[in-house]
């Protein structure tokens, strides 16, 4: 497990890893030139339909699709199962709780389920503008209460981690928050990966300034976003904790593994986050990655790379302690 003393620090980056970071995204500006921006799209089915600037992900035999209970019907789930299994990994997806799916990810998490040996399980929550908040935190609650009480018997452990990028960092606190006030059964979770996560939908200062052109997401789609998930909420009742966890009691959590890049519009939300985390008492590390932007890890380049293995060592060492 991760200490209590936080390690806080900007990842050591070779220069020329730095300029191979500033040339790709470079690159990505240009390639997001071509397309309508996110917040210019009327019609939230075109944002999922796949006719963007990137390939459609590759689909793996490895994953295996799933229906586990939940209050509103049933959850979809995508499982990845490897050879030896030392524990479960609950991973919920990006996406601003408007598009993703759990099977945009299977290259990654399959290579994680693999080397970190855990069983993973991809949470397809319910996306809005069909089902608002708190639809999304509801599926990903239900799916993780499946986990804590069928782990063991479906996967031969009980040593769950919790995980996401994106909206799914915020969910994973979410479902951490509302387990441990409810029953206490969040001490299920022996650690938390929460990569450049949401946690103030009031929007913390680097939100809402980031509207340069070229980056994945900026301060315009950041609101076209939440204007689907959190329809008709004034900015107070967006500063509520149940909306945005940054505002919650953060005591008796996992430690956490925080990690954003200095180009990303949500940087103080990582940043903010892991100072209030570890003020609550909790293991903390940060680490901001130079020069990289939102959603960094999806894409080909080594500070992705870097950061995919790191995850996979700590979930690797949280579900070993």
């Amino acid at each position: 497990m991760l200490p209590h003393d936080p390690v806080m620090t900007m990842a050591t980056t070779g220069q020329d890893v730095v300029e191979e970071t500033r040339a790709f995204n470079t690159r990505m500006a240009r390639i997001l030139g071509r397309f309508p921006p996110l917040h210019k799209i009327d019609d939230v089915s075109l944002a999922r339909s796949g006719d963007g600037p990137w390939p459609a992900p590759p689909v793996l035999a490895e994953g295996r699709d799933r229906v586990v209970p939940g209050r509103a019907g049933g959850v979809p789930v995508r499982v990845f199962t490897p050879p030896v299994v030392h524990g479960v990994y609950l991973f919920l997806h990006a996406g601003g709780r408007v598009v993703g799916s759990a099977g945009h990810q299977d290259t990654q998490l399959w290579d994680l389920a693999r080397g970190a040996g855990v069983a993973v399980v991809s949470v397809d929550y319910r996306l809005a503008p069909e089902h608002p908040h708190p639809a999304a935190p509801d599926d990903c609650e239900d799916a993780a209460r499946w986990l804590v009480g069928h782990a063991r018997h479906e996967f031969g452990t009980d040593r769950l981690v919790i995980g996401g990028e994106s909206s799914g960092a915020e969910l994973a606190v979410h479902t951490l928050l509302r387990l441990r006030d409810a029953d206490g059964s969040h001490r299920a979770f022996r650690g938390a990966y929460l990569a450049y996560g949401y946690y103030d939908m009031s929007l913390t200062p680097s939100a809402r300034s980031f509207d340069e052109d070229g980056p994945l997401i900026t301060t315009p789609v950041i609101r076209w976003l939440l204007s689907h998930a959190f329809p008709g909420l004034s900015p107070e009742q967006l500063r509520d904790p149940g909306v945005s966890p940054l505002y919650a009691d953060l005591h008796d959590l996992p430690p956490a593994r925080f990690v954003v890049g200095t180009r990303d519009p949500l940087l103080d939300d990582s940043t903010f986050m892991a100072a209030r985390w570890r003020a609550a008492g909790n293991g903390t590390d940060l680490e901001v990655v130079a020069e990289a932007v939102h959603g960094f890890t999806m894409f080909p380049i080594k500070v992705a790379e870097r950061e995919l293995a790191r995850a996979r060592e700590f979930v690797a060492r949280v579900v070993g302690d």
